[in-house]
């Protein structure tokens, strides 16, 4: 199915009405092991990140960690992430003190496989109609913050109603879920000195409401964590002379080269020596039902794994206001994609001419 890339129109006042009323939540208290975790999925490349020395620091000072915390948890033998494969659900929502929203602005499910030390990671537009039994018809992202605004009524967390949802809708067992907010990517793309990237469009968007400043100029950029937020936020533009709009394709595209870019920033001596500034920064930013001891298990397992070994797997469709209706030929390749991860079976990766690794035919 061809994808008609016309720009996206700005969110609907009816999300921003539900999101607005949703206040920060009281944080659980942290284990020391989470507290690495974080670090890692902050990224939103898990399986990939803690390549070299930074994940060899991560692991050889995990265990202090966890004596000063006096938490820590177990894993059955049999679903320890060294030996099964699993699944995880990341989302990452836009909650920032300036806007108090929790919409899930990115949507990833992620297979490891241990055996084979690779992962497929697909990726779905914000703006996805979501028709499922059970469920509300409704946008993609809506769901997480309706979650939250249920919570106290259901006594289902949020991470566990989502977990459950895109399982379903995936056909797939979801293992683990984590949620990061972008304060948490600001902070680790600060922390790592900064990230480098190819801008392909001059981009400009202000808002004086939520402190947005965006103003990028095509080309290679060294970015800071504020611009590379803007640079994977970017919709339309309101400045004179405005700037071509992007869709949620295009978003997704640019998200999977920040998190190869970030892959590589995090092999550098700048992730090495700013391990310790991430691990105090990211912390309030993200949840996640991951026992200490599986994080461990997979810092361990997937520490060397390469970004070649990677496969990002954008799922795109067609836009028709105020929704994006997947291609469902690209929609069952990517499930395909997933499940075969699990199994051990999946075809060899190729690169496209934008260097993001896709799955093979």
């Amino acid at each position: 199915m061809s994808s008609d890339r016309s720009g996206l129109p700005p969110r609907g006042k009816s999300q921003k009405s539900i999101s607005k009323t949703s206040k920060p939540r009281k944080k659980k208290k942290k284990s020391g092991g989470k507290t690495f975790l974080k670090i890692i999925l902050s990224l939103m490349i898990f399986a990939v990140v803690g390549v070299g020395a930074y994940a060899g620091y991560l692991y050889l000072t995990m265990d202090k960690v966890i004596d000063d915390t006096g938490t820590s948890g177990t894993v059955a033998p049999e679903k320890s992430a060294k030996v099964k494969p699993l699944t995880m659900l990341l989302l990452g929502t836009d909650y920032r003190k300036e806007t108090g929203t929790h919409l899930s602005d990115v949507m990833m499910v992620v297979a490891m496989n241990p055996e084979t030390k690779s992962a497929t990671v697909v990726s779905l537009p914000r703006d996805t109609l979501l028709e499922l039994d059970g469920y509300r018809r409704d946008k993609l992202n809506a769901y997480y913050p309706n979650f939250l605004a249920a919570e106290k009524k259901s006594g289902i967390p949020a991470e566990q109603e989502m977990k459950t949802m895109m399982g379903k809708y995936f056909d797939l067992p979801i293992d683990y879920v984590t949620v990061v907010n972008f304060q948490g990517f600001r902070d680790v793309v600060d922390a790592l000195g900064g990230v480098d990237v190819n801008v392909d469009a001059n981009m400009c968007y202000r808002d004086r409401a939520d402190g947005t400043d965006i103003n990028l100029k095509a080309g290679p950029q060294h970015l800071n964590g504020e611009d590379a937020l803007g640079y994977v936020r970017y919709r339309k533009s309101n400045c004179k002379p405005r700037t071509k709009a992007s869709d949620d394709f295009d978003r997704n595209r640019r998200q999977n080269e920040v998190l190869h870019a970030l892959i590589d920033q995090a092999k550098s001596l700048n992730g090495v020596l700013g391990a310790g500034k991430v691990i105090e920064s990211v912390g309030k930013n993200m949840e996640t039902d991951l026992e200490s001891e599986q994080m461990k298990n997979m810092i361990s397992t997937y520490w060397n794994i390469s970004k070649e070994n990677v496969d990002f797997v954008p799922v795109t469709g067609r836009w028709k206001s105020p929704y994006v209706y997947l291609s469902e030929k690209e929609f069952e390749k990517a499930k395909q994609a997933l499940k075969d991860e699990l199994a051990g079976t999946k075809p060899a990766a190729s690169e496209d001419s934008s260097g993001t690794v896709q799955a093979g035919e």
